[in-house]
This record gives C-alpha cells, structure tokens and sequence, in this order.
C-alpha cells in the first residue's frame, strides 16, 4: 500500500475509446437499473459497500457524496461496513449488499447458491439483473482507479 497522493496512470488520456467504454457500461447500468425500479440511494450504497471491500478511497469518496446528494444519511454511510449488525437497513437493502459482497469477493467461494436465491426473491430476474451489471461496473472502476492510483478530494456532484 502507499500514502502517495499522486496520479501515476491517466488512462483516459491514453485509452480514451476503452475509458469511455467503461463509462458508457457504468452510466447505462445506472441508468437502467433506475429504469427497473433500483433506488438511487440503494445503488450508491451497493457502490460504496463495493469500493470499502475493494480499498478504493476514490470511488468511496465520489459515492459517498452522491448518496448523500440522493439523502442518504451520514449514520447509514458510516455503518456501511457493517451493514449486518445495524439495524437500519431494510430487506431490500440487506439483499443488495450481500449480493454485492458475494459478487465483488468472487474469488472467495463463489457467489453461493443461497445468497442467490435471496437476492432474486427479493429482486425478481430483471432488477437482480441490473444490479449485477452496476456491481460489476464499479468493481470495474474500483480496479482502474486503483491501479492509476486516483486522487479523491476533487469531485463534485453534477446537478
């Protein structure tokens, strides 16, 4: 790990059709996922909860205040990491975090069969879909922003 708060990679500047790729995945994600009836508030939670377990300060920082911007409150972003002792997350919330957690640690037994089948009880085939596709954007972002070693403290939200 480092504390040097420096760019070391702009790959924008030099893979803009891939960056812009990797935008367009994450804003339809985003965008059809509100369209099927996920949350704002509840996808910013799922891309914070994604970022913690990913180490990523930037994207925590950028979707920390877009979820306060949607009216999330600092008690529930502050109790994110341990979603499963507090007791202010509702079913639908508690669902969306588990599948994110099981999607974003892959590597760690699968994604298993039970937390599954809560997560589409809860979600139904279509929404479940979308939020997989918004899990697996900012994952996407967590690894690029990572590995260029992104700068947080500059963002501001769009109107």
């Amino acid at each position: 790990m480092t504390t040097e708060n420096t760019q070391r990679l702009d790959c924008n500047a030099h893979a803009e059709r891939s960056y812009s790729a990797m935008h367009r995945l994450a804003a339809t994600a985003a965008e059809s996922a509100k369209q099927a009836g996920l949350e704002s508030a509840l996808l910013e939670l799922v891309r914070i909860r994604a970022s913690q377990i990913n180490g990523c300060v930037f994207c925590i920082d950028i979707h920390s205040i877009d979820a306060r911007t949607a009216g999330e409150t600092e008690q529930r972003i502050y109790a994110l990491s341990a979603w499963e002792e507090a007791p202010f997350f509702t079913e639908r919330e508690r669902a969306a975090l588990e599948f994110t957690e099981a999607v974003t640690l892959v590597h760690d037994g699968h994604i298993p069969d039970d937390v599954f089948q809560r997560t589409q009880k809860v979600f139904g085939d279509e929404q479940l879909s979308h939020l997989l596709f918004v899990i697996v954007a900012i994952n996407g972002y967590n690894r690029l922003a990572i590995a260029q070693r992104r700068v947080p403290g500059n963002y501001k939200p769009s109107a």
